[in-house]
């Protein structure tokens, strides 16, 4: 019962949350927004009004694309939210642009989610290698190496959640100082933001159950030997 609950959890959770986000865009992508504002010009009035000239907004292919780039110091916005006037496109931008201005202020858990890319890089790409490997030469410490891998990845999930979270406070708190929204939108546009935290929320619960699992593994290896 309980590996039924794990696998149901563990397929479960993701399409749940991904099925929210999907919907909630859909939905308020067909709202206009009040300010008649498109997602790239949403994006460059909060960067010009927190002093962020330099950095730029640019269009990018694909849907429910956007993210800021630290390094290039771009906003890049799907087409749909880029051109478009909707109250979706609008929270969108602005969460984006929440990112930038965590970036200007050195925001603490970017800075320490910046920090952890390698090592989360390296945690994706070859703990399950190194887990399978130890399971099928029963060598424990194979596994436990694995599972470190594994664990730099899944720190890298939970502090992804305050970034994420962080950013769309700071979103909501423009949108609504420089008259984005009106007051009756802020519903709106707090449900998409909400939505696409969900699965940031699902990622890391999927990868902490996954952690757990190997870690119970590991431990059942160690106690047969």
């Amino acid at each position: 019962m309980g590996f039924l609950l794990y696998f149901v959890l563990l397929l479960v959770v993701p399409i749940w949350a991904q099925m929210k986000v999907k919907s909630a865009y859909k939905k308020y992508s067909q709202v206009p927004a009040s300010s008649g504002l498109s997602g790239a010009e949403v994006a460059r009035k909060i960067l010009d009004h927190n002093g962020l000239y330099n950095v730029r907004v640019e269009e990018v292919p694909g849907k429910l694309s956007d993210h800021y780039d630290p390094r290039s110091k771009v906003v890049r916005l799907s087409s749909q939210n880029y051109h478009g006037h909707s109250v979706a496109g609008a929270a969108v931008a602005a969460h984006e642009v929440g990112h930038a201005i965590q970036d200007q202020q050195d925001y603490s858990f970017l800075r320490f989610r910046h920090a952890l890319v390698p090592a989360a890089n390296l945690g994706s790409n070859f703990s399950f290698i190194l887990i399978l490997a130890g399971i099928l030469l029963s060598f424990a410490n194979l596994v436990l190496l694995g599972i470190l891998f594994m664990a730099a990845a899944v720190i890298f999930q939970l502090v992804t959640l305050p970034v994420e979270f962080n950013a769309s406070n700071r979103a909501m708190d423009q949108v609504v100082a420089l008259g984005v929204i009106r007051n009756d939108e802020e519903r709106e546009t707090r449900k998409v933001l909400n939505a696409a935290a969900l699965t940031y929320v699902a990622a890391a619960l999927v990868a902490v159950l996954e952690l757990v699992r190997f870690i119970l593994m590991f431990i059942g290896m160690n106690q047969e030997d």
